[in-house]
């Protein structure tokens, strides 16, 4: 053989190798699939949708600075709600949660090295294209959650530990206020992702069939099929108490009849790209769409212990009957 044979030869391997770094397409299961598996984040400052400081879905790395400093002022605000030397007056709201149980993320994310304004891609203007009236015809019930319910059934999901606030669970799944991790286990025929707020598991049927229309489970029916090196997953069939999902960063209405798509791929050994389009043409005028990376956590999903030892809900009930008896 001669010299430049072997060349040829080290430069095809050379080649190989370099694409196995730069891309995960490589990286299977022991049962072929493509391997998602981890503990993931989708902590982010980036919102679903555009403020109306940002003009574009690129941002620069000035615009970006801002938005620390003003998450920063925020937590702040929170955490030391008085000036020095003032105190609560008897009655007051005493607050929720202080720093130590925040972790909404420290920057804006970035997608093919650009800072992102928004999760939504579309509308191009990062808006939700809402049908107001529907929203409106579905007010009084949200009024209710937050404010005037007479059970706990009425409270929010979050609040009776059901489902996590928001969207966190998915379908989509957004960023919140604290929780941010997903755990993705696969096996054959199956991708389970366990969703840290509320420990919920969207268990993915591959290459299945919706189950019947009455059947509305928590985070919807979820099927999935392998595109090349991407999970592709179809959702329908929401839960109809989980209409209404309410977050720091965002506030959507999905309707039961809904069809969300998401994919999931892995384009490198720390970061997933998420993508996702939601059709509800009773919530929306139009198809809505985003992504955002889901990176990879440290450590593993602890179990998110809701209502124990929690008497809060119990104390707020007592007291109402207590007022009624008046």
């Amino acid at each position: 053989m001669n010299k430049s044979f072997f060349i040829v030869i080290i430069a095809i391997l050379l080649a190989s190798n370099i694409g196995a770094e730069e891309g995960w397409s490589n990286s299977k299961t022991w049962f072929g699939d493509p391997d998602l598996q981890g503990t993931w984040t989708n902590a982010s400052l980036t919102s679903l949708e555009r403020p109306d400081s940002y003009e574009t879905l690129a941002v620069t790395d000035q615009d970006a600075k801002i938005a620390i400093r003003m998450s920063n002022e925020f937590v702040e605000s929170v955490d030391n709600p008085y000036e020095e030397g003032e105190s609560p007056q008897a009655g007051d709201n005493v607050g929720g949660y202080n720093v130590a149980w925040m972790d909404p993320g420290t920057e804006l994310f970035k997608i093919d090295g650009k800072y992102r304004s928004s999760i939504l891609t579309y509308p191009e203007d990062g808006k939700l294209p809402r049908r107001y009236i529907r929203w409106g015809l579905e007010g009084y019930g949200i009024y209710k959650m937050f404010a005037v319910a007479d059970h706990p059934e009425e409270r929010t999901l979050g609040e009776r530990c059901l489902v996590g606030f928001g969207s966190s669970g998915g379908p989509p799944m957004l960023n919140v206020l604290y929780n941010n991790h997903y755990q993705i286990v696969q096996s054959p025929g199956y991708v389970m992702i366990l969703v840290e707020m509320n420990h919920d598991a969207r268990i993915i049927r591959l290459e299945s069939n919706h189950n019947p229309s009455n059947m509305k489970p928590w985070l919807g029916d979820s099927i999935g099929t392998w595109e090349g090196n991407t999970l592709v997953v179809r959702t329908k069939n929401h839960h109809p108490q989980q209409k209404f999902r309410a977050g720091i960063r965002h506030q959507i209405l999905i309707m039961e009849e809904a069809e969300i798509t998401e994919k999931f791929t892995r384009i490198n050994e720390k970061e997933i790209l998420y993508q996702f389009e939601v059709n509800d043409d009773k919530a929306y005028k139009d198809t809505w769409r985003g992504e955002m990376p889901l990176r990879a956590a440290d450590g593993e999903i602890y179990e998110y212990a809701c209502h124990e030892g929690n008497y809060a809900m119990a104390n707020i009930l007592a007291g109402a009957r207590a007022e009624e008896r008046k």
